[in-house]
């Protein structure tokens, strides 16, 4: 990440969506430190001997920047459209695709991501392959741009159950089409 692009995300966190830091430490450094744990794949324990800050104050830390994050994240990762009033142009200049699709707003997946887990709650996450992953599923639209994301699954919990629980949970701001809208769910393998 560029410098200019941290300065501008750390200074739209800290605007938007209440990161801050402490007497000790700086909005700069919980910013820095939550990255450095979501990018490297790094643990609490390393953190901690890189930023030189305690267990608790490392985790701690990392909890109000993911926190800020995932606030960010709500606001970045949605439709162009909420309601879903155009027809791609993909679509609608496309004799082949336009009576099948018209109503299409997008294409929806999931795909398991490896993830570490306390060893008390792997099982759980345990997939077919025999790692420890979560089931993450993403939307999409024509442009190729996130409309939403759910993560944190377990490895074993099924596509289905993770979508319903997306559209059921209005907490979660799965992008639903206007009201009186027929919704046809494919997957195509």
């Amino acid at each position: 990440m560029s410098k200019r692009i941290y300065i501008d995300l750390l200074h739209k966190l800290e605007v938007d969506h209440e990161l801050q830091g402490s007497q000790r430490t700086t909005a700069r450094e919980v910013l820095g430190l939550t990255l450095y744990i979501l990018a490297q794949g790094g643990s609490i324990r390393l953190a901690k001997e890189r930023f030189q800050h305690s267990t608790e104050t490392i985790s701690r830390y990392f909890s109000k920047g993911l926190t800020s994050l995932l606030l960010l994240s709500a606001e970045v990762i949605k439709p162009m459209d909420p309601q879903f009033r155009e027809i791609p142009a993909e679509i609608r200049s496309d004799a082949r695709y336009m009576p099948f699709f018209k109503d299409c707003v997008g294409a929806i997946d999931g795909t398991h991501v490896d993830a570490r887990i306390p060893v008390e709650d792997q099982v759980r996450y345990i997939g077919r392959h025999g790692t420890t992953t979560q089931n993450v599923m993403a939307v999409c639209d024509f442009n190729m741009c996130f409309t939403f994301a759910l993560a944190g699954w377990e490895g074993t919990a099924h596509d289905s159950r993770i979508f319903a629980r997306a559209l059921g949970d209005n907490r979660l701001n799965f992008p639903h089409p206007p009201q009186g809208t027929q919704i046809n769910i494919f997957k195509i393998i």
